[in-house]
This record gives C-alpha cells, sequence and structure tokens, in this order.
C-alpha cells in the first residue's frame, strides 16, 4: 500500500510538472496562431478569446483540440501534444487577453469580402429553392458541426447544407422580400446569403463578440449588438459600414457591453439593450426621422440646446435599473424587460419611461416570450430559466393571469396563430430537458407530453407557415430534426441534424407570427 502511495504521489508530481513546464504561448504561437491569428482574435478559424467561448465548456475545448472538429479544418493534436500541453492551451485560450483587443472602424472595412456582388446572381429563385414555396422555407442552425441547413417544409426535406461561421448567435434575420437572410457568429462575423441562389454573397466582421444582428422592416440596414467592443454597428444591406455607436452613457464617463438589438418595424427604428448600463436606445432608420433633444431642455422652441439628427443616432430611455432580454407588444410601443435581479418591468418608448412593474419571479426568458388572444384579452408568456414554470401576465393591466408549472426551468416557447396549443421545453432541467409539454393556451394547463429519447436533450419548436405542423429539435451531437403533427403531436419523420439549436420558418418570422420571437 505504501508503495502504490508512492507511485501515485510521484505520477501526480509529475503531471504537475509537466503542466507547468508546458509554454502555452510558445505553444499556441507553433501551433495555433496561422489559423486563429497571432492575438487569438481569429483567422481561418475563430476567435480565441473568454468572451467567444462562454458557450464552449472547458472539456469540450480540451477534446477539440485533442481529437480535432469533424467538417472542419481543425486538426487534431492529441498524437503531437501531451495531456498536460493541451490542458495548458485550453487554460491559455480562456485567460483574458491583456491588454484588451480592440476592433476599429478601419479593421471592420478591411475585413468585409463579398464572393458576388450585387447583380452577379440570378435575380429568380433557382434549383430546389424554384420548385419550393419560398415562404415555407426553413433555416436552420447546427452547432454541432457549425453548419446551417435550407428545408423545404412542404416536402419536409433538407435542400441545402452549407458551412457557417463559428457559433452562429441570435437567430438569423431575414429581408422583407425573403431573398437574403443574415447570420451573426459569436466572434463578431456577420453572414449575408442569398436564399434564391444558396450562396453567402457578402461577409464582415462587425466585432469580437457579437451579441445578435437585426434587419430594417424596409431591407435597407442590418444593426449589430456588440460586447466586445461595447458597440452598436451599422451596415448597408450589402455589409458596407454606415457608422458605429460607441456603448458609452450621455456624460461619456461609463460604458456598457450591448446585450441585443431589435428592429421595430412600426417604429421604422432599431431597439437596442445595454448590459452594463441603465438605459435603453431606439436607433432610427428613417431618413425622415425629427431631431431630438438629449437632456433637460428649458425651451428648444428658442433655440436653447442643439438638437441630435433623428436618423441613425441613440435616443435614450433612462431606467433605475439594467435590462435585459426584451419581449415587445405589437406596436413596438412597450418594451416588456426583466433585469438581472429578476425585476421585470414594462416601459414605453413614447413617454420613455417604465409604466409597471411585473411580478416575474427567479429569472424569466422574455427573448422567448409569445403572445395570444385569450377571452379577448391579449396575454403574453415567458418561460422561466430558473424556476419549472410559465408565466401568462395579461397585456393590459400587466397583471399574471396564471403560473403554469413545468417539468422544470425551460428555455423557449412557442405556438402559431392557428394552432391552439403552445411548446414549452425544460431544457435548463438535469432530469426533465428530454420532455417537451404542450400547453392549452385557453385552459393554461398542459395537456400533452412528448419525449422521443429518454436523456436527450428535446427543445425549440418552430411551427410551419400554416401551424400544421411542428419541428423540434434533438440537441445532440448525432441528433435530429423530428416533425410532430401539430394537432396529435404524433410523430411525422425524422432528419439527421447536428446539434440543431434553432429552426427559423422565413413565413412566420417575416410576418412577426405572435407564436415566435422577433
Amino acid at each position: 500500500m505504501k508503495i502504490l502511495r508512492s507511485l501515485l504521489g510521484a505520477l501526480l508530481l509529475g503531471n504537475l510538472a509537466s503542466a507547468q513546464a508546458a509554454d502555452a504561448p510558445a505553444l499556441y504561437t507553433q501551433h495555433c496562431a496561422s489559423c486563429h491569428g497571432a492575438s487569438r482574435l481569429g483567422g481561418m478559424g475563430p476567435a480565441l478569446l473568454p468572451e467567444s467561448l462562454e458557450r464552449l465548456k472547458r472539456k469540450d475545448a480540451v477534446a477539440t483540440i485533442r481529437d480535432g472538429r469533424a467538417a472542419t479544418q481543425m486538426p487534431a493534436f492529441g498524437a503531437a501534444l501531451s495531456a498536460a500541453e493541451i490542458d495548458a492551451l485550453a487554460g491559455w485560450i480562456y485567460s483574458p487577453v491583456s491588454p484588451a483587443p480592440a476592433w476599429s472602424e478601419a479593421d471592420i472595412r478591411a475585413s468585409r469580402v463579398e464572393p458576388y456582388p450585387p447583380g452577379s446572381l440570378p435575380d429568380a429563385r433557382q434549383g430546389p429553392v424554384a420548385q419550393a414555396d419560398p415562404m415555407n422555407l426553413f433555416i436552420v442552425v447546427e452547432a454541432g458541426d457549425h453548419h446551417v441547413s435550407v428545408l423545404d417544409g412542404d416536402r419536409m426535406e433538407r435542400i441545402h447544407r452549407f458551412p457557417s461561421r463559428y457559433a452562429l448567435h441570435g437567430g438569423p434575420k431575414f429581408t422583407p422580400d425573403g431573398r437574403y437572410v443574415f447570420f451573426a457568429s459569436r466572434d463578431g462575423w456577420v453572414s449575408k446569403f442569398d436564399i434564391w441562389n444558396l450562396k453567402v454573397v457578402a461577409e464582415v466582421r462587425a466585432g469580437l463578440n457579437a451579441r445578435n444582428a437585426a434587419v430594417s422592416s424596409d431591407g435597407r440596414y442590418v444593426a449589430v449588438a456588440n460586447y466586445l467592443p461595447g458597440n452598436l454597428v451599422i451596415f448597408d444591406a450589402d455589409l458596407k459600414l454606415l457608422k458605429v455607436i460607441d456603448g458609452r452613457n450621455l456624460k461619456g464617463d461609463a460604458g456598457s457591453r450591448l446585450s441585443a438589438v431589435y428592429d421595430a418595424a412600426p417604429r421604422k427604428s432599431f431597439i437596442v439593450g445595454l448590459k452594463d448600463l441603465p438605459e435603453i436606445w431606439e436607433v432610427s432608420y428613417d431618413p425622415a426621422a425629427q431631431p431630438f433633444y438629449e437632456g433637460y431642455v428649458h425651451d428648444y422652441k428658442m433655440g436653447e440646446a442643439l438638437p441630435t439628427p433623428g436618423f441613425l443616432n441613440a435616443r435614450r430611455t433612462v431606467l433605475d435599473v439594467p435590462l435585459d432580454d426584451f419581449f415587445f407588444t405589437q406596436d413596438y410601443a412597450n418594451v416588456v424587460g426583466a433585469s438581472r435581479e429578476g425585476r421585470g418591468q414594462v416601459v414605453n418608448l413614447d413617454v420613455r419611461r417604465a409604466i409597471a412593474a411585473l411580478d416575474l419571479p427567479g429569472m424569466p426568458h422574455l427573448g422567448s416570450g409569445i403572445s395570444w388572444l385569450r377571452d379577448g384579452r391579449r396575454v403574453v408568456a415567458s418561460t422561466n430559466l430558473k424556476d419549472a414554470q410559465v408565466s401568462v401576465i395579461d397585456m393590459q393591466n400587466w397583471q399574471t393571469v396564471a403560473t403554469i408549472p413545468t417539468l422544470g426551468p425551460g428555455f423557449f416557447l412557442r405556438s402559431h396563430e392557428n394552432s391552439p396549443y403552445a411548446w414549452v421545453d425544460s431544457m435548463m432541467s438535469p432530469t426533465a430537458r428530454d420532455t417537451l409539454q404542450v400547453i392549452d393556451k385557453q385552459s393554461l394547463k398542459v395537456v400533452h407530453e412528448v419525449r422521443p429519447e429518454p436523456g436527450k436533450t428535446f427543445a425549440h419548436v418552430e411551427f410551419d407557415r400554416r401551424g400544421s405542423y411542428v419541428i423540434a429539435s434533438l440537441m445532440e451531437k448525432d441528433g435530429a430534426l423530428i416533425f410532430l403533427d401539430a394537432k396529435t403531436f404524433k410523430e411525422i419523420k425524422r432528419l439527421p441534424a447536428s446539434k440543431p439549436i434553432g429552426k427559423y420558418n422565413l413565413h412566420n418570422k417575416i410576418q412577426r407570427s405572435e407564436g415566435t420571437s422577433h
């Protein structure tokens, strides 16, 4: 026994010494810099910064370095590097870069590529897209191997699949004619994809850590919210840079990460969430937008203050706490948001102040909220990332109508105008992440459960354009898209997919269906 303890001790000390001896920066320069950039800002491969890797567990990073990544140019280093060296490399990429990396307007412009300039591709739907209902196409993001699929929603078949940038985030955004879709990756790349021709036609790097993108309702502008650097970047439809708005308060003495940007179509503006400042921004993309005044003005008619042009400038609504994760009323006059402490508020964008407080315990996920008519009154429902419940709120008096118990904390809630049901997952639960529950929208009761693969994560429902069936994701590396009848809840079909994390129906997104997020 004493000899065994001595051997184990020697092995532990040897591994520790080996790990300490591993020169992570030198290893990175030798094996990684050519693809991921000398400053870890990305190149052929994605950026390797803590801000860009927050969704990748360290053990998965170790496995990727050791085993490589299928269907990419990431090789396996398991034979060339020791376990201690691989662990040292993993630790290195999760360490902060000092000084903090910057991404300037010149960097943005220099990053832009345009494989297919405007007019170089046919202005008509080609190949399998020409045979499909253009408004019943689905865009599917597959995170397992960083690909995107295009589905024919009537045939329930995949008609195209192509590699995407690393870790797409925030959902794709469509132009109003349904021809183009824009993707934002975690490491700041924005890609413009021509659905009619099935080609990526332009790309640009908006930042180093992007949260999401929004496309204006007229299809002329694209806005990107960045964590790093904290700013809003605005492009034209060809991804040519128009403007950068720094995420700073009016005085300029405090900055913030930008957590999200949304298109408020009825207002012809982008709505911007700030992670670290108690403000909401509205940025009009209407060239005829009226100027506005910031701060207090005694009499603007007397010219006592200089107005700020209304076009592409941030008009601020100052709050008492930062709000995150927004839901909007149909006219986009009201923002329903929650703070990190769980405080729910309704903010009116016309009077620019909070008008109601919400009873929302835990951590509501309002960004996944949906609405419907119940007994002649419109309600909004939200999942909860901490509590096993769905909250339903009356949108006239902002009072809680019901709290529906679920199997566990959930992320997504989906429905359709033609369906009496809402579907909710429990994907934040360690025990119930494999089950979808179906809620009757009038009785507010769970009426059915779907559990196709025990123990495997099952989430994110999207309806077809008519509301006749849903597609749900079996979110595993060797996962599947599972088609289910929206009335009987029976399985219709499966398509293999590599960790499909989101599916987006063109009609439902473009028409801003009440049953899906925008």
